[in-house]
């Protein structure tokens, strides 16, 4: 697979500089994107080195710390779009993401992928990785629409309309997928010389495990609030 020059990658920075001037102009937010973009580019450069590390450490008490560190931060994230922000609806999102995505993690590895030994984390913690972010930006769009809908709706119409709007994302890409777009995985396998047709296989896993561990963490988040 060909590799990406840093000297090429500073390209990238245009559009995202395009996109944080509007973002200012329109918002009035000067830091915002550019805290972000900084953030992204440190906290992948130390991970790729931290994966090298868990890649060859075969201890699955780390890896197994490392996926609760992955749904204690994407809860603290997914709270930021609550206007009640306190430790009961932490709780509730943590245990949202934890239910949604670690069903979808478990059929995932030890049924659908069968893997043996058990415990690989270079399978892992990629796919640990996206189940759990996607919960999260699940979880993140039903509060939301649940907390301003519930202002003056009934519970089953707030939890209509939030379960809707969460799953909106996936039922779009699952309706694109093919047509409009070659997502990231099987567009990276096919980079690196994958056959095509084993790249869709594990392409139309990750799309059902992107709609399931969204729906069933945004089915839990509805549940754990239907009494307030």
């Amino acid at each position: 697979m060909k590799i990406i020059s840093f000297s090429h990658l500073i390209f990238m920075l245009i559009p995202v500089g395009i996109v944080g001037y509007f973002y200012y102009k329109w918002i009035g937010n000067s830091k915002e994107i550019a805290l972000a973009t900084v953030r992204m580019v440190v906290q992948l450069l130390l991970i790729g080195y931290l994966l090298v590390y868990i890649f060859n450490n075969q201890n699955s008490l780390v890896g197994l710390l490392i996926v609760l560190f992955m749904v204690l931060v994407s809860s603290l994230i997914a709270l930021r779009n609550v206007q009640n922000r306190n430790l009961q609806r932490y709780y509730k999102i943590f245990i949202s993401i934890l239910i949604g995505g670690s069903i979808n993690l478990l059929l995932v590895l030890y049924v659908v992928i069968d893997l043996e030994p058990l415990y690989q984390p270079r399978f892992i913690i990629p796919l640990a990785g996206m189940i759990y972010a996607n919960a999260m930006n699940a979880i993140s769009l039903a509060s939301e629409r649940f907390e301003n809908e519930i202002k003056h709706s009934s519970y089953k119409e707030a939890r209509a309309v939030a379960f809707k709007g969460a799953l909106i994302p996936q039922i779009n890409s699952f309706l694109a997928v093919g047509l409009v777009s070659l997502p990231g995985m099987m567009t990276g396998q096919i980079l690196s010389g994958v056959d095509p047709t084993v790249a869709v296989r594990y392409q139309i896993v990750v799309m059902c495990m992107v709609l399931g561990s969204a729906g069933i963490s945004v089915i839990s988040y509805l549940l754990l609030n239907r009494k307030g």
